[in-house]
């Protein structure tokens, strides 16, 4: 199962891999079957989730039924707990949105909720980040998770999500960190699918983000959160869930929020 993933990941494109995985799923739900493992998302019950990784691929990642990750998991749950999504009436953007996201924010009827990608067939609008068609302040809520490290200019990109939003709104940008690098690391010369992957991680990025990448969004004049969700959760919850080992969290499952001044 983990190479079959791995070579879909790899091998095809992402506008097509999207269809693939509805099919897909209907089969592995039936395989998967059982309690050990809860997703918060889809409320499903597996007696363990799929592998799912890039690179490396990681054990009780992929929920069979909506599909989420370790990340969509733990932001659900940082939703539900700590936020005002489900409560206030709110402009909300979804940048690249993830599969498991759309159709129960779609259903919320406090939300006005845009979808919005360069390429996907699900997106109400299609748009290039780095310059979005939308008019100043729009937006209450921008979520744009695993984005950030594909762009070519990041500048420019986090200069446009804080225009759309509107002054005291705020923006979920979760981006791949690696905790053991102290500053981002890029290098525009880099630019063959093969050496991005040795020096970045995979062949789409162009750049690996470090533990200065709550600055680099204070840089670009947000206010930031660097919320700690994942640590307030127990041992027996963040495994039931499968986000991770208590004793393995760090950086990379902090929230990153970046607020735009009143």
């Amino acid at each position: 199962m983990k190479k079959i993933i791995k070579f879909f990941l790899q091998k095809v494109p992402r506008k097509y891999l999207q269809k693939l995985v509805l099919v897909f799923k209907v089969f592995a739900k039936l395989f998967y079957l059982g309690n050990k493992k809860h997703c918060p998302v889809c409320g499903k019950h597996y007696r363990k989730f799929l592998p799912y990784g890039y690179v490396v691929s990681r054990e009780n990642a992929l929920c069979p039924n909506c599909l989420s990750l370790e990340r969509h998991r733990l932001l659900w749950l940082y939703f539900q707990k700590e936020t005002n999504l489900f409560k206030e009436n709110l402009s909300f953007l979804h940048i690249a949105p993830e599969m498991c996201f759309i159709p129960l924010f779609k259903k919320m009827s406090n939300l006005d909720y845009k979808t919005a990608d360069l390429e996907s067939p699900w997106a109400d609008i299609h748009l290039n980040i780095e310059n979005m068609p939308l008019e100043d302040n729009s937006f209450d809520v921008i979520m744009a998770n695993h984005i950030l490290e594909h762009v070519n200019d990041l500048s420019k990109a986090l200069s446009e999500i804080k225009r759309v939003l509107k002054p005291g709104g705020w923006a979920v940008l979760l981006s791949p960190i690696n905790p053991k690098r102290e500053t981002t690391y890029e290098d525009s010369s880099i630019t063959s699918p093969e050496e991005r992957e040795k020096h970045f991680g995979q062949k789409d990025h162009v750049r690996e983000f470090g533990k200065d990448y709550a600055s680099i969004l204070e840089k670009a004049g947000f206010e930031v959160e660097e919320n700690r969700f994942a640590q307030t959760l127990s041992a027996e919850d963040l495994d039931r869930f499968a986000i991770a080992k208590k004793e393995n969290l760090n950086i990379e499952h902090h929230i990153f929020i970046a607020h735009k001044k009143q």
